[in-house]
């Protein structure tokens, strides 16, 4: 759900703004209408903020820049005017977008779309960085029989999942019992050390012996411990997995 406001002081504009990001067919939840610079500072001051901001430039009561002199605003903001003078004014501020009245249907689509590729970029960027400085499990519990034991992670050749239970093997080719999925796990491991090949298995790099072309497109792992079936890279996933193994 986008959580949006509007601030626009004409009606009809309003009105037609409001019917266009209704046509878009995404999930946009319009939380507020605002007319002024007055009552825009005393909405934006007392709710959290909005995800997408709509924000005409002259105002009522004023120039909508007037706005960010009063509050802080975080949201990103498609500026919206009659005028193309305040394009400058309008990107120093959190501006993704700058549209001239009269608007239509194929310019708001565009705003949304890419306000939506603005939104998975950084927040792929911030799993990035969040994932360098997130602590990393060196070990891990294991079962055998009614025992539970500590494996370090160093000593696991590859995780694999086999009639929905999950299992590790180590580099001496003794397999143990998991209480995590593939998923589960992958959040959790170094993605330094260890990479998710498919489905069913995560490889330790340490013991990765080389890989090659399968079936023109895709790539299969030849690992330093027997495994009992191809492990095959899919030809979405073979780009990445080259530029991991060259960089880590």
């Amino acid at each position: 759900m986008i959580n949006t406001i509007i601030i626009e002081d004409e009606q009809t504009a309003a009105d037609n703004l409001i019917r266009l990001l209704k046509l878009t067919k995404e999930p946009i939840n319009i939380i507020a209408v605002l007319d002024s610079v007055h009552e825009s500072i005393a909405w934006l001051g007392s709710n959290p903020q909005p995800d997408l901001i709509f924000m005409d430039i002259q105002l009522k009561d004023g120039n909508s820049f007037s706005i960010f002199e009063k509050i802080s605003i975080s949201a990103p903001i498609v500026f919206i005017t009659a005028f193309d003078n305040y394009l400058v004014n309008a990107f120093e501020q959190n501006s993704i977008e700058f549209l001239l009245k009269p608007i239509d249907e194929v310019a708001i689509l565009h705003t949304i779309n890419k306000y939506k590729n603005l939104k998975q970029h950084f927040i792929h960027r911030y799993k990035e960085v969040a994932n360098k400085f997130k602590p990393k499990r060196t070990r891990i519990i294991v079962k055998k029989g009614i025992e539970y034991q500590s494996i370090l992670l160093d000593d696991i050749a590859y995780f694999f999942t086999e009639h929905k239970i999950t299992f590790l093997v180590t580099k001496e080719e003794k397999k143990f019992m998991l209480d995590q999925n593939l998923k589960e796990l992958e959040e959790e491991l170094d993605p330094q050390k260890f990479y998710q090949a498919n489905r069913k298995f995560i490889i330790n790099i340490d013991c990765i012996k080389s890989y090659k072309t399968f079936e023109k497109v895709k790539l299969s792992l030849d690992l330093r411990i027997p495994v009992n079936e191809d492990i095959v890279i899919s030809q979405e996933s073979a780009p990445y997995f080259k530029k991991w193994i060259s960089e880590v």
